[in-house]
């Protein structure tokens, strides 16, 4: 799939904003501590994607009712569906000065019901000629995303005939949509009954 940048800077997907708080202290302490032991940016990349999808548990599975939608509460919480886990992820890349994009994929149970709008980052590395999708939901039964650049290893792959579908482009910022649920939400229970069906 080929993915379309929405600005023709590259420093738009290296800034910090109000939920890519990279600046903020906790941000920095984490990147920091993954660093230490990953100082390359291929190696940090990986961590930092393990540690957001393995260490941060998604709260529709943990049954978590807090909504977090800036990546330094994503970070202190410790929790977050799949849109605040990205921001989080892709908080840490930018923080090392790798480019990350937010991006989006809209998927349906099998029967094609129930459309929902899931949240991926996008890593651009060093000598890379394309971005590459993450997905750092987090795993579980029928699920086994992994870090990759040679090959995509999503949490799912769209079904066409389903009426699924790989959004191209890469946001510098979360959607309005997704952001804009986020932030109203005041619990995770009204925020799944608010979940973007299309972008």
């Amino acid at each position: 799939m080929e993915l379309i940048q929405q600005y023709p800077d590259i420093e738009a997907y290296l800034a910090a904003s109000e939920s890519v708080d990279h600046e903020h202290p906790l941000v920095r302490a984490v990147s920091d501590r993954l660093a230490d032991d990953h100082p390359d940016a291929y190696s940090y990349a990986e961590a930092a994607y393990v540690y957001v999808r393995d260490s941060i548990p998604h709260s529709m599975d943990s049954g978590d009712l807090r909504v977090t939608w800036r990546a330094s509460d994503v970070l202190e919480r410790r929790t977050g569906i799949c849109y605040a886990k990205s921001l989080a992820y892709a908080a840490l890349l930018r923080a090392r000065g790798i480019p990350a994009a937010l991006c989006y994929q809209r998927l349906t149970e099998d029967d094609g019901s129930d459309p929902v709008i899931h949240g991926l980052v996008a890593v651009l590395l060093p000598g890379e000629g394309a971005w590459a999708r993450q997905d750092v939901r987090g795993n579980g039964p029928g699920i086994d995303a992994r870090f990759s650049l040679g090959g995509e290893r999503l949490a799912r792959r769209v079904r066409p005939e389903l009426g699924e579908t790989d959004y191209p482009e890469l946001y510098a910022e979360p959607h309005p949509v997704v952001l804009g649920v986020l932030k109203a939400a005041p619990d995770r229970p009204a925020l799944d009954r608010t979940l973007p069906a299309e972008l």
